[in-house]
């Protein structure tokens, strides 16, 4: 029997106490939706690229895209294709998220609300957030904050070439909500995942 889809509201936080100015996204998406949508979904909230490696840990398992490649790595892991939302919140309420195995970008999961809905398949929507997501490679936690203490002295020649890598403008406090929804929309309508 079927089991009625439900609307799940995610509070998702990069690196709680680790980065200042925070970097959060709340989002609101089906519950039968799979962990790999999902990583879709945040990727694109955030503003990463979706270049490197990711893993989700619910309780003691670990869910990634397989690949034979990185076996060694993945013993014990299963296929992130094949849990959905509603399996990995059934026992906890937290779910943790590393984008970039290398850079080690941890992401918290909470699931804030559950609401009954009639909307099914792939669908999200950003509903708030805050913070500009770091850019790619800039070498996790320590390498972003050197980066912010670089990018503070915008005339110097180091804040000017960190500048310049970053795209030529990077303002750790913003965040455009219409933005990000666009991306998560553009997600969902090539049903990607």
């Amino acid at each position: 029997m079927a089991t009625q889809p439900s609307l799940y509201t995610l509070f998702i936080q990069l690196e709680p106490l680790q980065i200042e100015p925070p970097v959060w996204r709340r989002i609101r998406v089906n519950s039968d939706c799979t962990l790999r949508k999902l990583h879709h979904f945040i990727q694109a909230a955030f503003g990463w690229h979706s270049c490197h490696l990711h893993e989700f840990q619910v309780g003691l398992n670990r869910y990634t895209p397989l690949d034979p490649e990185f076996a060694d790595l993945q013993d014990d892991a299963q296929d992130d294709r094949r849990i959905k939302l509603t399996k990995a919140f059934k026992h906890v309420d937290r779910v943790r998220y590393t984008y970039d195995i290398g850079d080690s970008w941890q992401h918290v999961i909470a699931l804030e609300a559950q609401e009954p809905s009639n909307v099914s398949g792939t669908w999200c929507e950003v509903l708030d957030g805050a913070g500009a997501c770091p850019p790619e490679d800039v070498g996790g936690v320590p390498g972003y904050q050197d980066f912010l203490q670089v990018i503070a002295q915008p005339d110097s020649e180091e804040g000017k070439e960190a500048l310049a890598w970053a795209g030529g403008h990077f303002d750790p406090r913003l965040f455009d909500c219409r933005a990000a929804n666009a991306a998560v929309q553009r997600i969902c309508n090539n049903l990607w995942g």
